[in-house]
């Protein structure tokens, strides 16, 4: 009986081990799709930005800066990825914090018609880089806990 429970808590323990590496290998497939999905859209906003700049009667500098924006999304989430495999399976923080950002700075520069809705844009912003500063003057490591 005793033989029994063994082998059953060993062939446990080895699907216990056998499932994070088959979700990571998902994981990293998918991400890997991801990142050349975003790199077809980094190409098409890079052929829109020649489209943009070779039309002589083209003066709408709000899409142009919108686009460039844009543009710096995929580039910081293709970027976010990399360092995703680079440090080995992990997302810096500080990436998600270029990213939220930017993406504040696009949706004041496109949709600046209400006031109080760019101040509250403007005030994410201010909290994001807080958050930066915290994060970049906090330690890497903590120190251990006390038992």
């Amino acid at each position: 009986m005793k033989k029994k429970m063994k082998m059953k808590i060993v062939e446990l323990s080895m699907v216990l081990k056998i499932i994070p590496k088959v979700l990571q290998i998902f994981l990293n497939f998918c991400l890997v799709l991801l990142s050349l999905i975003l790199s077809f859209l980094l190409i098409k906003e890079l052929t829109m930005f020649l489209k943009i700049f070779m039309t002589d009667g083209s003066s709408d500098y709000k899409m142009f800066i919108a686009n460039i924006l844009i543009f710096f999304l995929y580039f910081e989430f293709i970027t976010m990825i990399v360092k995703y495999f680079k440090e080995e399976y992990h997302f810096p923080l500080r990436y998600f914090i270029y990213i939220g950002i930017t993406a504040m700075i696009r949706l004041i520069i496109v949709e600046h018609d209400h006031p109080i809705d760019t101040l509250i844009y403007s005030l994410v912003i201010l909290i994001l880089i807080i958050g930066y500063f915290i994060m970049n003057i906090t330690p890497l490591e903590r120190p251990n806990r006390q038992k």
